[in-house]
């Protein structure tokens, strides 16, 4: 099927750059970009490239476990969130493994502790990568 795999609507990836070995996603078709649920976002700077340090919660279950991180800023946007509100996000580019397949994503930066799943995997990350079947969870990373 044009070289795409097929995912489910719920899947594990991982974020290798940013040390997540397993993170359940819900792939968001709706979603323009992928957004990641994370705390103490500061700026800062690699060289002198700026930068962005902040914790992930890699464990749905655990949100007292974190994970420092740092990465480079690829942009900062306007993103429309799902109750309809303008929030101005950081953004950074990192690669992503979904099953045997391994691309660059960007991830906006954001709060998403009130929601069932700490990351979107929105339609830009899925490109032309993918085929979404919504019937069926984690089709790809049973792989």
């Amino acid at each position: 099927m044009n070289g795409r795999m097929i995912i489910g609507h719920i899947e594990n990836i991982e974020l290798p750059e940013l040390g997540i070995k397993q993170l359940t996603v819900r792939v968001d078709t709706g979603a323009q970009t992928s957004s990641l649920h994370v705390d103490n976002i500061q700026r800062t700077h690699i060289g002198h490239k700026p930068a962005v340090s902040f914790d992930i919660h890699p464990e749905i279950h655990n949100v007292d476990k974190t994970v420092p991180c740092t990465a480079l800023l690829h942009d900062i946007r306007k993103v429309k969130s799902s109750n309809g509100l303008c929030e101005q996000r950081y953004v950074i580019k990192t690669p992503a493994v979904l099953g045997t397949h391994k691309w660059d994503i960007e991830i906006t930066l954001t709060d998403r502790s009130d929601m069932t799943y700490l990351m979107l995997l929105g339609r830009q990350a899925l490109g032309e990568h993918f085929y979404m079947d919504a019937a069926n969870a984690f089709i790809a990373s049973q792989v």
